[in-house]
């Protein structure tokens, strides 16, 4: 017997729970433990609902040919949305999913199903081991998007593990992180320390109003050894039905301020959001 919907159930890691949306025949809302995590149509897997999922996106879109079939890593799984996106997009893309929480992967398996010959291989493992493990120069985008809750963990937020994140990318290589924080932004700025003291540019894309300090939220980062398309990726976040701004070079290194790089010993998680800031039914 099939579960009853919405879909409920004891994963790993919490309580996942699979809703489905009234307006979009099979499209799918996922919360862990009360949280978003992620959003799918499995009818239309170009449609990406959450704001930080665009962002994401549109980093995508820009990186080498239009369509031309990439090699990524995706850190933190969820209902597989970007996965499903590049699939569509860029068809014959080969994708890794990691993802620590086995149960939540069959959740997803069993009722949002990935195409048949999607190019997608799904692998229960922690994050930061896997990427340890992987081999150097094999991907052209690593993608983390990893919450314990609503918490990105300490251990993927230190200089070793930027380090084995650029080692695993080619040298033309994206690193794409969605990251969460406010003002004063220690931790957000932190990152971008992290990051910039391994990667030659840096950007990051976020709404204004979180970046003036007037909310928690999301925050895309942005690192490589070549300059990204500020240009189009500022067009793109400015005309989204929820416009974000793209800061890069002098901006960015002025909000990133006295911040310093983040040591394995005094890594901490992204802060825990306010009541309310991501919660979903």
């Amino acid at each position: 017997m099939s579960d009853p919907i919405p879909v409920l159930r004891t994963t790993d890691h919490g309580t996942a729970k699979l809703m489905p949306d009234v307006d979009r025949e099979r499209a799918w809302l996922l919360t862990v433990d009360g949280a978003p995590q992620s959003y799918v149509d499995l009818d239309e897997p170009t449609h990406l609902e959450f704001e930080y999922t665009r962002r994401l996106g549109y980093v995508l879109d820009t990186v080498g040919e239009p369509g031309r079939p990439l090699e990524l890593v995706h850190l933190g799984g969820g209902a597989l949305t970007l996965p499903r996106y590049l699939a569509a997009t860029r068809p014959g893309s080969r994708q890794d999913v990691v993802e620590a929480d086995g149960k939540l992967l069959e959740l997803v398996a069993e009722h949002l199903p990935l195409p048949r010959g999607a190019g997608i291989a799904l692998h229960h493992a922690d994050a930061r081991a896997w990427i340890e493990a992987a081999p150097d120069d094999s991907a052209d985008v690593l993608v983390a998007d990893v919450f314990g809750g609503s918490r990105v963990p300490a251990h993927l937020t230190s200089l070793a593990y930027a380090r084995e994140a650029e080692r695993v990318l080619r040298a033309d290589g994206v690193y794409l992180a969605n990251l969460a924080d406010a003002a004063p932004f220690a931790f957000l700025r932190s990152q971008l320390a992290t990051f910039g003291a391994v990667f030659e540019e840096l950007a990051l894309i976020a709404e204004p109003g979180v970046l003036r300090g007037r909310r928690f939220g999301n925050a895309v980062l942005v690192a490589s050894h070549h300059p990204v398309d500020t240009a189009a990726l500022s067009r793109r976040a400015a005309s989204d039905a929820f416009p974000a701004r793209v800061e890069h070079g002098t901006a960015l290194r002025e909000f990133i301020g006295g911040a310093r790089p983040v040591r394995d010993e005094d890594a901490v998680p992204s802060p825990v959001p306010p009541d309310g800031a991501f919660g979903i039914g």
